[in-house]
C-alpha cells in the first residue's frame, strides 16, 4: 500500500522544504521524481537544486535530458516514472498518478496560503482515502518542525 503524505506549506516556501525532503529520500536509497505543472517551475527547481546550499547540491536532472533514467532525482511535467522512483513529489497542483501503487510514497506539497491549492489538496485527500491508501497530513510548527495533524 502506498503511503501518501500531504505537506501543508505555510511557514516556508517549496524551495526551502523540497530539497530537505529529497535529501532524506536519497539517504533512504530511493530515487525520486518531482512533478510540476509548468515549464517555469520545472526550470526554477532545476536551477535551485544545484544552488540551494553552499555545502551541497542534489544530483538531479529533468526528463528533457538524454540520460533522464539515470538521474537519482528527476524533475518532470509528465506522469511517467522514467528513473524508477520509489517516491513521487507533486508540486504546484500536479495531479495524482494513475497508479499510486507503483510508488512506496507520494508526497503532495501545497501552499497553505493559496485557496485553490487547499481545495485541490482536499480533493486529493478524498481520492487517496477512497482508493484505500494511507494518508497523513503534516504542518509545520512555530519552530519549523513538521507535526502530524491527521
Amino acid at each position: 500500500m502506498t503511503e501518501v503524505l500531504f505537506y501543508h506549506l505555510q511557514r516556508q516556501p517549496l524551495e526551502a522544504v523540497l530539497p530537505t525532503l529529497l535529501q532524506k529520500s536519497l539517504e533512504r536509497g530511493w530515487r525520486a521524481v518531482v512533478q510540476a505543472t509548468t515549464e517555469e517551475r520545472m526550470s526554477a527547481l532545476d536551477d535551485h537544486l544545484w544552488t540551494f546550499a553552499d555545502e551541497s547540491f542534489l544530483p538531479h536532472g529533468t526528463d528533457r535530458e538524454a540520460h533522464a533514467a539515470d538521474q537519482p532525482v528527476l524533475i518532470t511535467l509528465s506522469g511517467g516514472n522514467p528513473n524508477g522512483s520509489q517516491i513521487r513529489f507533486l508540486v504546484e497542483g500536479a495531479g495524482l498518478p494513475e497508479d499510486l501503487s507503483s510508488y512506496e510514497r507520494i508526497a503532495i506539497l501545497f501552499d497553505g496560503n493559496d485557496l485553490e491549492a487547499l481545495a485541490l489538496a482536499r480533493d486529493h485527500w478524498r481520492a487517496v482515502k477512497e482508493a484505500g491508501h494511507d494518508a497523513t497530513y503534516w504542518q509545520q510548527d512555530e519552530r519549523g518542525r513538521w507535526q502530524r495533524k491527521a
